[in-house]
């Protein structure tokens, strides 16, 4: 079996000083960016995220409308018998929304590990920050930040670890535009979201693993 072909990125300790380098796998982290993949990977991600909770009352759940408006004849005017009618103010919707609608797309695997992997290799080109340890030792904000400072990343971040710690969790629950996940819940959508995609050297092992 050929060897597979590899990449060399710099490693960086919390303190944002180098460390060593570390080998990527170049079939996960260094192929060509197929752009349909992606598009459907995002596409499906915020279809599936959709709450579909919109709903307009039909003419039986409007209130009012008990007494005909109006007699039937003599009056000149069009026949009704309800004001819940859809064509009056304050009726019922036709078509509306039920409440129950179903926005759910699916992506077979295949291209959803294509869409993964050229996310990935896009991040390499530019984005890409890999960390010795994540593991932190204290659960302050501010410990994090300077983490992230040191580390040049301090607008939107992706945060992927092995292990989501207590301390790596609240470290981070206070920065709105810092987003962490484990490796087997990154989507395509939250890494071409970011500007800085920071993962540790355990977190890519595991990752290549699922994607080759």
């Amino acid at each position: 079996m050929a060897e597979r072909k590899t990449i060399s990125v710099k490693v960086f300790n919390k303190a944002g000083e180098e460390v060593g380098k570390v080998s990527l796998d170049a079939h996960v982290f260094n192929v060509e960016p197929h752009a349909q993949a992606m598009f459907d990977a995002v596409q499906v991600y915020q279809a599936n995220s959709r709450q579909a909770t919109a709903k307009t009352k039909v003419r039986h759940e409007v209130s009012g409308g008990g007494k005909k408006p109006w007699r039937q004849k003599g009056t000149g005017r069009a026949r009704a018998g309800s004001s819940r009618s859809p064509i009056w103010v304050g009726g019922g919707t036709v078509f509306g929304p039920t409440g129950v609608q179903n926005f759910k797309l699916s992506q077979n695997k295949k291209e959803h590990n294509l869409a993964l992997r050229s996310a990935l290799s896009s991040k390499t080109k530019n984005g890409l920050i890999v960390v010795d340890s994540l593991a932190l030792d204290s659960k302050k904000t501010k410990d994090f930040a300077n983490m992230l400072k040191a580390l040049k990343a301090e607008t939107k971040v992706l945060v992927v670890s092995d292990n989501l710690d207590e301390n790596l969790i609240l470290g981070c629950a206070n920065l709105n535009w810092v987003k962490l996940v484990s490796t087997t819940n990154v989507s395509v959508y939250d890494v071409l979201n970011v500007d800085n995609l920071i993962i540790s050297k355990d977190a890519i092992k595991t990752l290549q693993e699922a994607l080759n």
